[in-house]
């Protein structure tokens, strides 16, 4: 039966006889590995689709996939997301488009996008890659949607969110799965992605925003991280994608406390949330500032713009009320407490 137990086993007893031989390259090895432990619990005749912008991550993860899809009975195919802000992007999308079709992947599109400003130069093209991701998912008829993010990736977003000064959720970093997302690779280092793209014959495309400075995930990657290994180390990527991981556990239990939390603290009618301070004012810091992030998101803001300043600024409508009017948060979304409750909307007034 494809992808049970006994079938992915006799794959990785095919591939060590393989690689002892000489034959199979241990980088190809590992990524092959990663891709069917996160592909064997799917359910057969389920749709993949790899992001793959061409670079050598995601070419590496449509090739793993490519081989191990059709072994586990899962159709498999890519979409190349062309955020056409170079000239020769479309050309780009197209040849990782005619990799990905090489390699056996089906169906294959491009989805060109248009990136906006909002959030900065990173954080608008990464919107616009995930609605896109969604929307190709949605019209292909895709159930899990595979990206490229190595160890490597996991560290530079914990520093990141370090730098911010960002919550444990943030620090936490990428999650393996959310949704529909699956990320194989968060335990395979860049390293092994480009000597398995070398190892396979492919040619990766090298996007040059990767070595420009402008963007603060180049230069983590390029100036800080290098820093901290010499000054503490080998192994300090490692250090920091298990920290994620630790911290990404307490922040799930967290927030599950929180949402318990919310279910009876939290009450909505039309545009407004209400949290009754009376419930609110008795829970740790931890569980109280997670409800209030919830309200106000449910009451119009932009997770990406909510900020732990404009959450705290709430949460001292409730354990430090001196008679405040109200708090202004992204979306024209406010918040004010009335009556014993802290109510958040669009047309909320004093």
């Amino acid at each position: 039966m494809p992808g049970s137990p006994d079938s992915t086993a006799d794959q990785a007893v095919e591939e060590l006889v393989e690689q002892r031989r000489g034959k199979l390259h241990p980088a190809v090895a590992r990524t092959r590995e990663a891709v069917r432990t996160t592909l064997s619990e799917l359910p057969h005749g389920t749709t993949v689709l790899v992001a793959c912008s061409g670079g050598t991550d995601s070419l590496a993860l449509a090739a793993a996939t490519a081989f191990e899809a059709p072994k586990l009975g899962l159709r498999a195919g890519a979409v190349i997301v062309d955020h056409d802000l170079q000239p020769d992007s479309a050309h780009v999308a197209e040849t990782a488009a005619k990799q990905c079709r090489t390699l056996g992947l089906d169906p294959v599109r491009v989805w060109t996008v248009t990136v906006g400003t909002e959030g900065g130069p990173e954080g608008a093209a990464r919107t616009a890659r995930y609605d896109a991701l969604r929307d190709a998912a949605d019209e292909l008829g895709a159930d899990v949607v595979l990206l490229a993010h190595t160890r490597d990736d996991q560290a530079e977003t914990v520093l990141l969110g370090l730098g911010r000064g960002s919550g444990a959720r943030s620090l936490a970093g990428m999650a393996s799965a959310v949704g529909r997302v699956r990320r194989p690779f968060l335990e395979v280092r860049r390293a092994t992605t480009a000597a398995a793209c070398i190892a396979s014959g492919l040619r990766p495309w090298h996007d040059p925003h990767n070595d420009d400075p402008q963007y603060t995930r180049v230069r983590v990657r390029h100036e800080v991280l290098p820093v901290l290994e010499e000054a503490l180390g080998p192994g300090v990527v490692e250090a920091l994608a298990r920290t994620a991981g630790l911290l990404r556990a307490d922040a799930d239990a967290l927030d599950q406390l929180a949402a318990d939390v919310a279910e009876t603290a939290l009450s909505r009618a039309e545009s407004e949330v209400r949290g009754e301070v009376g419930v609110l004012t008795d829970e740790p810091t931890a569980i109280r500032t997670r409800v209030l992030r919830q309200a106000a998101l449910e009451a119009g803001c932009r997770a990406t713009d909510l900020t732990a300043g404009h959450v705290a600024a709430v949460d001292a409508l409730v354990t430090d009320w001196r008679g405040q009017r109200w708090i202004d948060l992204p979306q024209g979304v406010r918040a004010i407490r009335q009556g014993g409750f802290i109510i958040l909307g669009p047309n909320v007034t004093g």
